[in-house]
């Protein structure tokens, strides 16, 4: 399924099987979970520097073939591909373990052909094991949504109280990971959304309400997800002294002014770029052991446009994932 320009939707083409280079795996995609970037980039709210490009960047897949160099970090087992796809490793960021703000990097379904296709090729060094315990399709939003989401959470340090504003694909897997970790969850949803409010509370949020409510209680962190600037100054008043707000993804619409008195008492803003590697394996050894189950609605490879326009109307609970090997 081939992006070929900003506003069009994606289209069904064969193309020949690519062929790793040094340092790459030929993957056979099994499962690939769709995420709000995507529809980010089919917008045009974050840019795809050379098209035409396969989007797709939560991917589960077995490797066929190694290029030069490359060897399967999992043998001949399943492996994940995340959105961080190549970094030059010799920057400031890469060499101080911040490789997240490479600025070189490169992303895989923006600048890497990724995951919307019956194969991909990935750098073997961004490439993870799937645990065991995880079905293709089941282990696919943990690739980003989950591991994005884990670096958010790392963010808010020990806060026992954590809302989160906007109940995807995200949200769901933390929720289940806070619970675990003896945290309380507030759930802040569209007004009116009862289906994902409930979805939540069965998540173990101990509340969950819309967005403009005010929360039972201060929070200690607020991360958001939804893309929604005028959200911060919502979630900031919100906040305990001290409390973080975490902006968690890659484009998000412009902030509004807000008074400064609600960012005072060192209450702070900051946002999330991209995963390192490390995320991806503190995350990937914790999921099984929480453990974290993803709820998710799949779609065939040919119906991936499909599954962006309920993503975009907000037409299921979870994450959608495209059922590539059907």
């Amino acid at each position: 399924m081939v992006f070929e320009g900003v506003g069009r939707p994606l289209r069904l083409l064969e193309r020949p099987i690519p062929q790793p280079g040094p340092g790459q795996l030929l993957i056979r995609v099994h499962r690939c979970a769709v995420c709000r970037t995507d529809l980010h980039l089919l917008d045009g709210e974050v840019d795809v520097p050379e098209p035409p490009r396969i989007l797709g960047h939560m991917i589960v897949g077995t490797v066929v073939s190694a290029g030069e160099g490359a060897s399967s970090p999992a043998g001949d087992g399943r492996v994940g591909v995340p959105w961080l796809g190549w970094t030059d490793g010799t920057c400031e960021y890469c060499r101080s373990g911040r490789e997240n703000l490479c600025p070189n990097a490169k992303f895989t379904g923006r600048d890497i052909d990724g995951g919307f296709a019956e194969h991909t090729v990935a750098d073997a060094r961004f490439c993870f094991p799937i645990p065991e315990s995880y079905s293709d399709e089941q282990a696919a939003p943990l690739m980003c949504a989950g591991l994005i989401g884990y670096r958010a959470l790392r963010m808010c340090g020990d806060a026992s109280r954590v809302g989160f504003y906007g109940f995807g694909d995200s949200a769901h897997i933390l929720a289940q990971v806070c619970r675990w970790q003896g945290r309380r969850v507030y759930a802040f949803t569209r007004a009116g959304d009862e289906e994902t409010q409930q979805f939540a509370r069965e998540l173990g949020a101990a509340w969950a309400g819309a967005s403009e409510e005010p929360a039972p209680e201060p929070l200690d962190a607020a991360i958001i997800f939804a893309p929604v600037g005028p959200l911060v100054p919502v979630a900031l008043r919100a906040l305990a002294p001290g409390g973080v707000v975490v902006c968690a993804g890659i484009h998000m619409s412009d902030i509004p002014a807000f008074p400064y008195d609600i960012l005072w008492m060192e209450r702070g803003v900051r946002s999330v770029a991209n995963l390192t590697r490390l995320d991806g394996e503190e995350f990937l050894e914790l999921a099984p052991r929480v453990p974290v189950k993803t709820k998710v609605t799949t779609y065939p490879l040919a119906d991936t446009n499909d599954a962006l326009a309920d993503l975009r109307a907000g037409r299921f609970t979870g994450a959608a994932v495209i059922v590539v090997d059907a």
